[in-house]
């Protein structure tokens, strides 16, 4: 759902007003993570979802391609993109799942998401335009499609394989890190090649969005440090330590397996 609601987005809005949205996942990782017990609620957390937030609503004002129903979508994939890393941290991290290898998962996952998007496609896409498009109204312009695809689908195949890795050994909000150069590179490539219009106010709530995040992982940073700290002074190993602060479910089932 996180990557065809963003894609079905894309009909109705522009790369840069989509991504800077989509800038807006952090917040409902936010909540997921709480509400799955990934993370500790505080103070510092939610104002960072309300910079985060401001932000948001920066990039939203007064934009001139604005368009509700691509808001819309561009929002729920926001949304759907926090549970996703959620469950990914979950599966990856748990070790009751048997899932610890990025690939292992990616074997399993890979399939439902196919099938997803191709049931979906057959019930959106308008498939009988298919052969009076550019792209495929003849044999080199299919060729050239072909290749574009396959190119695209294996960058996303190691991006998310990537992701999967840093997941497994630290936790979903610090994949945010490169996310925040993945969408900065974004709107830059969709400023330049699609000559997407970018104002002064964007830039500011992107900006914005930025810092919130930086704020957010150095956040994460310094929660781990802390936590290797306490684990030196009482003789625990590192290792746990991350571990047992990632996934607040297992310290407690673990402190309880102690007593």
């Amino acid at each position: 759902m996180d990557v065809n609601l963003s894609n079905a987005s894309l009909v109705s809005i522009s790369v840069t007003f989509a991504t800077m949205c989509k800038s807006g996942a952090p917040i409902f990782l936010l909540l997921f993570a709480f509400a799955f017990r990934l993370e500790t609620p505080s103070f510092k957390l939610s104002g960072i979802m309300i910079i985060i937030s401001i932000g948001i609503l920066m990039t939203v004002a007064k934009d001139t391609e604005f368009e509700f129903w691509g808001f819309v979508l561009v929002m729920l994939a926001a949304v759907m993109s926090g549970f996703r890393w959620c469950m990914t941290q979950i599966l990856l991290q748990k070790e009751t799942y048997g899932l610890k290898d990025p690939l292992a998962l990616m074997s399993y996952v890979t399939p439902v998401m196919a099938v997803a998007t191709a049931l979906l496609s057959l019930a959106m896409d308008p498939w009988d335009e298919f052969q009076d498009n550019n792209y495929f109204d003849n044999p080199s312009h299919i060729s050239r499609s072909c290749l574009l695809m396959i190119f695209g689908g294996a960058l996303a195949f190691l991006m998310v394989l990537t992701e999967y890795i840093l997941v497994s050994v630290t936790s979903a909000v610090t994949v945010t890190v490169a996310g925040v150069v993945k969408e900065a590179v974004t709107i830059l490539v969709a400023v330049l090649y699609f000559h997407d219009e970018f104002t002064w106010l964007k830039g500011y709530g992107l900006i914005t969005i930025m810092v919130g995040v930086s704020l957010f992982n150095w956040y994460k940073y310094w929660k781990l440090k802390k936590g290797h700290a306490s684990e030196d002074l009482t003789g625990g190993s590192p290792k746990d330590s991350v571990a047992n602060y990632v996934i607040l479910e297992e310290r407690e089932e673990e402190h309880d397996s102690l007593e």
